[in-house]
């Protein structure tokens, strides 16, 4: 089961697929209400997590912690 925007947290690595495309990244900075600044774990380019969502959850949306 997915977990919630509302309980990422700063310094932990987290996996989001959203209509197909899928991402391994870092939350770097808390920049807003439910929006951080990320770095992603393969090539290291920076994005805020609402650009992930900003078109919507697709069908196939999952997201989830990576344990260390």
């Amino acid at each position: 089961m997915s977990i919630s925007i509302e309980t990422v947290r700063v310094g932990k690595d987290y996996y989001l697929v959203n209509y197909g495309e899928v991402h391994e990244f870092t939350v770097t900075k808390a920049t807003g209400y439910k929006d951080f600044l990320c770095k992603d774990l393969n090539s290291l380019e920076e994005f805020k997590l609402s650009e992930l969502t900003a078109y919507g959850k697709g069908k196939d949306f999952e997201f989830y912690g990576i344990d260390d």
